[in-house]
């Protein structure tokens, strides 16, 4: 019965791991496509800089609410739901052909993407115990880089064969099929395999916190610098994830004259080092642990390690060599993972699991209102000065500044006490 319950959740973990794979191929195809369609359609650079804000801004409201939701709803049916909407719109964007409608269709892409994150931490939350969150958490989010990896070849191809409006249709067609396996393959905890606390080797004080605490309203959440905490650090870091995802496609087409075709290897090559440093990311914290280390110092330890990697980007627009760059950026995107395995584990190492949804949301929209802003000004530097130095400067400094607002509010990583208990 161990046994069973044990390969369950890593069964889950596989669900997890495609939905975010899917996740990351339909947010990819338009960065892939950008010198294509912008040619074909006539953008320019403040254009995409405004189709890329839609859906930062769709994805800052959509965290705020899908969060709450979840927690109040559970992920079986809010985590399909939020996968037909951002399928539906992937696909929505072959019909689009100016800015402002290539613009909604992104506006509806992140609304339904945002649910993506908290359902998957809730259920590593619900599923995992603490020992083995982050590194969980690290093989779900590694489905990020795997979408972005195979989003090149996949869009590639397609474009090729058939024009790019059947990239967007056929890669928004992937998430009806994981929404069918998620509605006939996932259990609730407790619902099916039977006390499934003791099945996992959850301790009884996990066990304890998960079944007493009561649900945070929104004032007692804001009420703890931890979530300011989180929040901040989140917003001065998820933007340079989003800056690598959807402008190094036209920063190598555009300074090195990289085509479409020739693009594949060095994506390939970034986000296959971002995948192994999601993963690297959860190990390290968990070695940490299991050496005897507390949840603080190997939590806090661990990021800044990542973000001590993330620091040599700052020189990649002064170097001429197209590999360089594609390995200074290759193992900043890998700290980033590292770095968001992490973070992400923090929520459930200090809120009850039944506001852990709610805290991700939050501090995912923190996270996408600075993308959003991000997307903006960088293209309005673009289109200005043709010249990426600033942009990779300021990404360069984020990390470390985000590790010192961790240490800082957070002075050390626990439960919160609510209502006296930890």
């Amino acid at each position: 019965m161990e046994k069973n319950a044990s390969n369950y959740r890593w069964q889950i973990l596989a669900l997890l791991f495609f939905a975010t794979t899917i996740n990351y191929i339909d947010r990819q195809v338009i960065g892939m496509l950008k010198p294509f369609i912008a040619g074909d359609l006539g953008w320019s650079e403040a254009g995409y800089g405004y189709i890329v804000t839609g859906f930062q801004v769709a994805y800052a409201i959509g965290l705020l609410v899908s969060g709450r939701l979840l927690d109040k709803i559970g992920t079986k049916i809010g985590y399909s739901v939020a996968v037909v909407v951002w399928s539906l719109a992937g696909m929505a964007h072959a019909a689009a052909r100016s800015v402002f409608s290539f613009g909604v269709a992104r506006f509806f892409l992140g609304l339904g993407e945002s649910a993506n994150f908290p359902a998957a931490v809730k259920t590593v939350a619900e599923w995992f115990p603490q020992k083995e969150r982050a590194f969980a958490t690290g093989l779900f989010n590694s489905g990020s880089n795997i979408g972005a990896i195979t989003a090149p070849v996949i869009v590639t191809s397609i474009t090729v064969a058939y024009g790019w409006e059947w990239a967007f249709i056929i890669t928004g067609s992937l998430g009806f099929i994981w929404v069918l396996f998620w509605l006939l393959f996932y259990k609730l905890p407790n619902s099916d395999i039977k006390d499934v606390n003791t099945k996992v080797n959850i301790t009884s004080e996990e066990s304890e916190e998960k079944q007493s605490a009561r649900p945070m309203s929104w004032k007692e959440i804001f009420a703890y610098k931890q979530t300011i905490a989180i929040c901040l650090s989140r917003f001065v870091t998820d933007w340079v994830w989003w800056f690598f995802l959807f402008w190094t496609p036209d920063y190598l087409n555009k300074v090195y004259g990289v085509n479409l075709s020739e693009m594949i290897l060095p994506l390939i090559i970034i986000y296959s080092v971002a995948g192994f440093g999601g993963i690297g990311g959860g190990w390290l914290s968990g070695f940490f642990i299991r050496k005897g280390k507390s949840i603080d110092y190997s939590r806090k330890t661990s990021i800044l390690i990542c973000a001590l990697i993330v620091l040599p980007i700052i020189a990649i627009s002064k170097i001429s060599n197209i590999w360089i760059v594609t390995g200074f950026i290759s193992f900043a995107t890998a700290a980033h993972q590292g770095w968001a395995s992490n973070i992400f584990t923090i929520v459930s190492d200090i809120f009850p699991g039944n506001a852990v949804g709610s805290v991700i949301g939050l501090s995912g929209f923190a996270g996408a209102v600075g993308g959003a802003l991000a997307a903006t000004f960088i293209g309005f530097v673009l289109e200005i000065t043709n010249d990426y130095f600033y942009i990779f400067l300021i990404a360069g400094l984020m990390y470390l500044t985000a590790w010192a607002i961790l240490k800082v509010l957070i002075p050390e990583i626990r439960p919160l006490k609510i209502n006296g208990r930890n």
